[in-house]
């Protein structure tokens, strides 16, 4: 038998295999031997909670008119952006600690279940029901024994505190929350160059099939004995899939210190100690967060979604930053001629004197907008794609990376610019696209079609972030960029 008849052996066994199953692949009765295609299980995608839906629609990004006054030049550039969820407000302190505290509470299940600490098996699970060996993981069922706990179980506890050598206080230890997560790279993955198979990196059939190995660089990390996080980028020879899985640790706790750092000469302490610690802040914007720790908490938010859903999980896409362009696109609720999140190049209404967002009005007056820092996320009226403080309140932080020459680096298609910078790269490579201006700001520099960088391992009392995730499926219908 050659090679070819076992190929339509094969064929034709696996159709009547495909005829057997047809009933739980969903397959549509053929017809007169018809083509009639193959059903497929549709799923709902309910809204997700705190979210908007932004339907997909093109913005001309970037300023529309010549600005002499502040050197800007217009140079508007049409984009086009699939639909995507949105969290209507930026992430408040509340739920940014939900991330911490989880954070803490599965460092203390570790401990729990580690035999230096007593070892209780009940905390992690190690076999399935029917007692074969799993891949340990801990068992969120079992309650932390935070009132009368044994004496062993009160050391794992108390290990993730410290006693503050000043004041006495009892504290969270900010410095052991590290959180380790994975990501897999698609985007290098489905690159023809990247391909395992080397006949299908080349389609030219009048070219040979390559045979030098492709190389690619994959993100690592590790926690020393000491307690210190180690990163490393590694660079080699294409082995597998799992070169493509980048391994990421950060430490979580937000730079309370930054409303010390970020001004010099001034008396901030209260916010240090109070901002993200005091319930009256609770539905504030968290700050102090770096563009890595933005990305955790994504990254652990589609984790927590996925343990939920179950089986479901398959059909999410994941939470991530947004893109520059979806946030643009959204911030100006895809009109074009909009340099804020409102109608009109005004910062507050004719009639009443009422402010749109929460900035600087004055040089030396930030409280004549009602607020001295920021203010609770939603004080301010959405714009018309009921997104909340798009302009002022704090900037935030983007997926795209920055480089001067970013918008003719991308496509006019859900554009995006992704660099992972590894450890050893220049500094100026590990900058990212901040917008919408923050509190501090003057009015000029709220507005939604100037672009702002920062570099991502930075903590400021005047950014934080937004998810997006991309929505499945057909959205209603698509935003025109001119005014309704």
């Amino acid at each position: 038998m050659n090679r070819y008849n076992h190929i339509l052996i094969s064929l034709t066994a696996s159709a009547a295999m495909l005829g057997a199953v047809s009933c739980a692949s969903g397959a549509r009765s053929s017809v007169g031997g018809e083509v009639t295609g193959v059903g497929g299980t549709a799923w709902a995608e309910p809204t997700p909670y705190g979210m908007v839906l932004i339907d997909r629609g093109s913005v001309q990004m970037g300023p529309q008119k010549a600005d002499s006054a502040w050197n800007i030049a217009a140079n508007p550039r049409g984009v086009t952006v699939d639909a995507f969820w949105m969290d209507e407000t930026e992430i408040t302190n509340a739920k940014y600690k939900q991330f911490v505290f989880w954070v803490r509470d599965s460092i203390i299940r570790e401990r729990l279940a580690d035999p230096a600490f007593g070892g209780n098996e009940d905390f992690k699970i190690e076999e399935d029901r029917e007692g074969n060996p799993i891949t340990p993981r801990l068992n969120w069922s079992k309650a932390i024994p935070w009132r009368n706990p044994n004496e062993d179980e009160q050391r794992a506890i108390e290990s993730l505190y410290r006693t503050n050598p000043i004041t006495g206080a009892r504290e969270l230890d900010g410095t052991q929350l590290n959180y380790r997560y994975e990501v897999y790279n698609h985007t290098e993955a489905a690159k023809r160059r990247n391909r395992l198979d080397p006949a299908r990196r080349q389609y030219n059939t009048d070219l040979p099939v390559p045979t030098d190995v492709p190389v690619i660089s994959k993100d690592t990390a590790w926690i020393t004995d000491e307690g210190e996080i180690m990163r490393e980028t590694v660079t080699r020879g294409l082995t597998g899939d799992y070169d493509f899985l980048n391994t990421y640790i950060v430490n979580v706790y937000p730079d309370t210190t930054a409303w010390v750092n970020d001004f010099e000469n001034a008396y901030n302490e209260p916010y240090v100690r109070m901002y993200f610690a005091h319930g009256g802040y609770s539905d504030y914007p968290v700050v102090g967060v770096s563009w890595e720790q933005a990305n955790a908490f994504a990254n652990w938010r589609t984790d927590y979604l996925k343990r939920s859903l179950g089986r479901q999980a398959v059909h999410i896409e994941p939470y991530r930053l947004p893109t520059e362009a979806e946030w643009e696109y959204a911030a100006r609720a895809g009109v074009s001629e909009n340099m804020y999140p409102w109608d009109g190049d005004l910062t507050m209404s004719d009639d009443k004197g009422c402010f749109y967002a929460n900035f600087k009005p004055q040089e030396g007056n930030f409280v004549k907008d009602g607020h001295v820092i920021t203010s609770r996320v939603g004080t301010y009226a959405p714009n018309d794609f009921g997104l909340y403080d798009m302009a002022g309140n704090v900037s935030e932080w983007t997926s795209t990376a920055f480089t001067e020459s970013v918008g003719r680096l991308t496509s006019d298609l859900n554009p995006e610019y992704r660099y992972d910078a590894a450890i050893e790269d220049p500094y100026r490579m590990k900058r990212k696209i901040v917008r919408g201006g923050s509190w501090k700001d003057v009015a000029h520099n709220i507005r939604s079609d100037l672009r702002m960088w920062e570099y991502q391992n930075e903590q400021r009392s005047y950014i934080g972030f937004r998810c997006v995730r991309t929505q499945i499926g057909f959205a209603k219908g698509t935003k025109q960029n001119n005014k309704k």
